[in-house]
Parts: structure tokens; sequence; C-alpha cells
């Protein structure tokens, strides 16, 4: 199942993702949005598979059956997002308005030194908080990531900050949980993100947008391993160029029994689809998962 988004062959070239880069940092974020008109209508007529899983999610969360209008303006969502990657790692995120919610609920985890597991999801951009944290120096992420997919655009944008690359613990390496558990003994926070299976990953279907849905048990498993609290955190897009940062309590701990770990893991995973799902209908044009979530296909 990992493999339906993995699988996923990486789009724009290397040159196409410069020109964007330097008309977004040389020219400014008005000229850089002017970009998105053409890369929208690039996925909306030359990315079927795109369009079609937009058009599964949508009328999922919409309840109808999406018109162009819709898949294009969630299109545009992303590439928004994606844009404005670009300045939260080139350190300009004065160009948004970022504003923080539940903001106690983070800086109570800080405080304890006892770190914490973010748990975020493909809704918005999670970039807004990681590169915040690194610009400020105040509240250290280290985020799990898979180093190997998107790799053109990843290390274009790693470019613009090594700083925010070199806090990413890659997903699957031998030493990942070791360089886990380190982070959170020397108080850090740890980031993942919750909705995509990854190779090996135990999964448990849950109820999400009113169908049944594949979530992955690994971040609730790393929860119990290191035994530190959970806090759900998204980083939505309201348009323009405000953004939401989420924080919500999740967990204090999450103690999971041998006896009955699959149990325990299964429903924890299924608490946060239900949460994942309340914040996708608060946020519907967020949800960047372009591939076939319930397997419809």
């Amino acid at each position: 199942m990992s493999g339906d988004w993995r699988a996923q062959e990486e789009r724009g070239s290397p040159l196409a993702l410069r020109i964007i880069l330097w008309v977004a940092l040389r020219l400014g974020r008005p000229a850089g949005r002017l970009l998105l008109y053409p890369i929208t209508a690039y996925f909306l007529l030359l990315a079927p598979r795109a369009r079609r899983h937009s058009r599964q999610y949508l009328r999922r969360v919409l309840g109808h059956p999406p018109r162009v209008r819709d898949v294009a303006r969630h299109l545009h969502s992303f590439a928004a997002v994606i844009l404005d990657r670009v300045f939260l790692l080139a350190g300009r995120e004065q160009a948004l308005d970022i504003r923080v919610h539940g903001a106690e609920i983070f800086h109570q985890a800080l405080d304890s030194g006892d770190g914490a597991i973010l748990l975020g999801a493909h809704l918005g951009s999670f970039e807004a908080l990681r590169a915040l944290a690194v610009g400020h120096h105040d509240f250290p992420v280290r985020v799990l990531m898979d180093a190997d997919h998107n790799q053109v655009i990843t290390r274009l944008l790693d470019s613009l900050n090594p700083e925010v690359a070199h806090s990413v613990i890659p997903l699957g390496r031998t030493d990942t949980l070791i360089r886990a558990r380190e982070a959170v003994e020397r108080g850090e926070m740890v980031g993942m993100l919750g909705d995509r299976v990854v190779e090996n990953d135990r999964t448990v279907e849950c109820e999400f947008l009113g169908d049944r849905a594949v979530f992955p048990m690994g971040p609730m498993l790393l929860a119990t391993v290191l035994k530190v609290p959970v806090i759900l955190c998204f980083g939505l897009y309201r348009g323009g160029n405000r953004y939401d940062i989420v924080f919500e309590h999740f967990a204090d701990a999450i103690e999971a029994p041998r006896a009955h770990r699959d149990a325990v893991l299964q429903e924890w995973t299924c608490h946060y689809a239900q949460r994942l799902e309340a914040h996708v209908r608060d946020a519907p044009w967020n949800w960047f998962n372009f591939y076939d979530f319930w397997h419809d296909d």
C-alpha cells in the first residue's frame, strides 16, 4: 500500500523549478503567485491522476460531485503552499501572515524538557512550523521524513536553508529510532506526518470522511517507545498570505501493554484519523494526498 504514493512520478524539471525559485526570490511573492495560474492549469490539464484523486477526495469532503473550479482551487492551494515554502525556507516569513493557536500547549511541553512528538499530516504546510522553529531557535524540532521521495524539489528547497535540511531524521534507516530517542532526550520535538503508509508499516482501517481508509500505526508505536506526549500540529493555509498554525493536545503518553498492543495502537490511530478529519473539514482545500487514498481505483 505504501507504493500508492511512493510510485508516483515527480513532476517538474529542475530548470523549471529553478526559474520559479528565481522569480519568487528576485521579484517577490506577488510575482511568484502569478506563476500559480499556469502551474494550476498544467496539473488540471496534464496530470489526470492528480485530477482524479482530487475529485475522489473533494466528493467526500464537500458532499457533492466536485466541479472543475473546485479541483482547480484544490490544485491552486497546493501550488500556493509549495511556493510559500520558498519564502519560509529563505527566512522571508514576514511576507506571510502566520497566526499561532494553542501555543501554550506547545510551550508547556517544551518547558518540561522531556520532548514531545508533533504529529501532523499532509494537510496545509508543516513547513511553516519547521522553518519558524529553526529560524527562531527557541523550539528545536527534528522531523522524520522520507528523504528519498521527490528528491528534485527537496534538494532545491533544502539549498535555501541547509540548517532546516539538517533537522531531518530520514525514515527507514537503521538509526532512525536511535536518533529520534536522542532528540527527545535533549528535550527536542520530533515531528512526523501520520497519514501515509511507509514500507513495512503496520496499518489499520479507520473511518475517514464517511468511508474506510488505511492509516499507519507507526506514529503511535513510536509514541509508545519514546514515552513522550503527543501534540497534533497543522499549518493551515487560509488563502492569500494567511496561515494558521494549530496545536492540539492529543495524549500525555500512549501506554500499550504487550498483550493488548495492537488493540491500543489501532484505537489511538483511529482517534488520530477522527481528529484529522475535523481539521480537514475545517480547511478542505488543504488536503494534499494526490493518490488513491481510499483505493477507489
